[in-house]
Parts: C-alpha cells; structure tokens; sequence
C-alpha cells in the first residue's frame, strides 16, 4: 500500500480563501496520489490577530498577513523561500507581482511568502440601486459625505480596518505614517485625518463598528440599505454570478479634497512553510505548482481565488465573468500603500484600533488620540530594537 504524506495548511474562513485551496490540493492529489493536503480555516480576525508563530509547529502550509514578514524574520520559523524556490519562478511572480503585493513579504533580504492573494480596500456599489433611482456615484469627498447623510454608506469598521484607514487618511493629507521614530504622524495631519474619518463615520449607522469587510458585502448583497461602500479589502465573489442574492460593482476610490484618488493600504495574503514541517520538499512543490501562473489564473481564480498573479488579473476570459472585478480594482491595488513590516509592528496594529474606534464612536480630543497612538508606536519599536 502506499504510504500518503499528509500536510496541513491553515487558512481564514472565506470563499475567497478556502475554496481556491481546496480545489488545488484536490488537483494536486489527483497528479500526486501520495500526497493529501488538509486545509482548516480560522476567522478573519484570527487571521489578522493571531500570532503565526504560534502555529508553525501544527501546519505546513500556513496563509499569513504580510506585516508579519519582520516577526518571520526575527524568528525563523518559516522558510526563506529564495533559498528553496527556483530563482525563474520567484523572477516571474516579482515581474507580475499585484501592485507590491509580492514585495511586501519581502524582509531583512529574504521572502518569507508567496503573494498568493492580493487585495486593497477598494471601492464597491450597488449598481442596480443606482441605476434604479437614476443616481450617480459619488466621485469626491463631499459626494460621498451626501450619500453617507442619506445612510446609504456602509464601512467597515472594526478595530483593524480602522487603522489602515486611518494610514490613507494620514496620506490623503498629505503625510505617510511612519516615517520618523521621533513620532506616528505629525499632530497637524494625523489631527486633519481623525477629524475627516470622525466625519464620515459619524453619519452612518452605528451597526457598522461591528463589520468587518465581509459583512459589509453581505450586507450589500442581502439587503437595499447600503448602495455604496467607499473603502473596504476587496472580495471579487460578490462580483461572480450566483454567489450573492445581489452583485457588487468595483471601482477606485473617490478623490479627496486636492489630494486626487485616495491611496488605501494593501492587503492580500501569502503563502509560507513552517520552518518545522516535515515534509519541506512536498510543501516545495506544491507551492511552486500553486503559484505557477497558470494555475493562478484558471484553476486557483475560477475556484474563488483573487490571485497574487497579475496575469489572472488581466484576464479577458476571467473578468467577463466577475463584472469586470480585476480590471476595476487594480488600479487601487497597484498604488496601495505598504504597511510598515519590523517585528513590532503587529503590537501596534492590534491595539491602536480600540483607541480609533473609541474616538469615531464617541468623538473626542485628537491631540489625545494621536499621544495615545505615539506611546503604541514607541512601545512596538522597543520590541523591535529588541531583536538581536
């Protein structure tokens, strides 16, 4: 009889997730019969919250978030890709990377993931509300503030989302965080920025500190509430044909004041190798097969996936059936902004949210927010100097 080798891979618990990678290791067993791929899901708050490094010794195959790249490479309990992939495979994914999205697990000289998911919070409609009520989507600031007096706005907003919404604002200002140890973001643009996130929060329904972007499409997708949301990560299935009661139209995002587009934070998801698998030639070659381009842009994208390739992406055949997702949403992606990635970092991410989401539910002082969100700061760069 033979002997099957069995990996386990981790994943969080969406459609767009899910589905691409069960589909992928069934094809995979079917070419190799030896090999048999179990994939289990958490939720997206797990998957933006919960320590990668405390499930390396569990899990072969693990989809991570790319901030996480410095705790990789301060740790090592994943494998350096460059030092086990073909340099031909790893050229090619840099060259049609989605935006930067393979840039991004990219640290300390090493890649310790492979983009094999890209995302942005991005823009989304009901075009059938508009077109029904002859309205026009709103392209800037104050349209959008209209439609949002009206309660057809709908945001994520819990703790996480917050805060990447809070880089854009601070960029749209015309400030990148991040830039000085000295502090987060100057008080003058990260004050502007809190007043106009406090705004546009402030008119729209309570319910939504409660969304995460999934639920949002669903609320989109369920009901005639929300006609339009104006940021949030981006899922291509509310584009596909018989995947949602109502489908979702993508777009770029509104200008804002003089800046122009807003410039939202990238997301996606990577794949990595705990450093402890057993089986690091097998996990090798199914990673190298996964994110071949095409089986990013046939098997893995018909299946639900929203690939890292850029080739899937320009797709004639793939966008005829999703409403045209890819093409709308990648010029967001493409000039989305990079979340910082030293180990550290993640300390201030999981908390600055609570002291966000405080202020836009109950207004407040912003010169507070932003010493609160300077002390996060300080302490997650502690850690990061910490490392040997």
């Amino acid at each position: 009889m033979m002997k099957k080798t069995v990996l386990r891979g981790i994943t969080w618990e969406h459609s767009r997730a899910i589905t691409p990678l069960f589909a992928c290791a069934q094809r995979f067993n079917e070419l190799h019969p030896d090999v048999e791929i179990i994939w289990t899901k958490r939720t997206l708050q797990e998957f933006a919250d919960f320590p990668v490094e405390s499930l390396v010794e569990n899990y072969d195959l693990l989809i991570i978030d790319h901030p996480w790249a410095g705790t990789a490479a301060a740790t090592q309990c994943v494998l350096p890709l460059n030092k086990y992939l073909p340099e031909k495979l790893l050229k090619n994914l840099q060259e049609n990377s989605v935006g930067r999205s393979h840039q991004s697990y990219e640290y300390a000289g090493n890649q310790w993931a492979l983009a094999i998911d890209a995302a942005a919070p991005v823009a989304s409609y009901r075009a059938d509300l508009f077109l029904k009520f002859n309205r026009k989507l709103p392209t800037n600031w104050e349209g959008l503030i209209d439609l949002a007096r009206e309660g057809k706005v709908a945001m994520a907003g819990i703790e996480v989302d917050l805060v990447l919404h809070f880089f854009m604002f601070c960029i749209a200002e015309g400030e990148y965080p991040f830039l000085s140890d000295d502090e987060l973001v100057s008080l003058v643009k990260g004050r502007e920025a809190l007043k106009s996130m406090y705004r546009l929060w402030s008119l729209c329904d309570k319910e939504i500190f409660d969304l995460n972007p999934i639920r949002v499409a669903e609320k989109m997708t369920t009901s005639d509430k929300y006609w339009y949301c104006p940021f949030a990560f981006c899922y291509s299935n509310y584009s596909r044909d018989g995947f949602a009661e109502k489908q979702l139209v993508y777009c770029d995002l509104i200008s804002y004041k003089q800046f122009g587009p807003l410039i939202s934070t990238l997301g996606g998801a990577g794949l990595a190798i705990s450093a402890f698998s057993q089986n690091r030639k097998t996990c090798l070659s199914f990673a190298e097969w996964v994110m071949s381009p095409i089986i990013q842009k046939t098997l893995y994208a018909e299946h639900g996936g929203q690939p890292g390739h850029r080739t899937a992406w320009t797709s004639e055949k793939l966008n005829g059936y999703i409403n045209n997702f890819f093409l709308n949403a990648l010029p967001t992606i493409d000039r989305a902004y990079v979340r910082p990635r030293y180990h550290g970092f993640l300390h201030f991410q999981d908390n600055a949210g609570r002291i966000i989401r405080e202020y836009l539910m109950n207004g407040g002082d912003e010169k507070m927010v932003i010493e609160k969100l300077n002390i996060l700061y300080f302490e997650s760069l502690l850690i990061r100097n910490s490392v040997p």
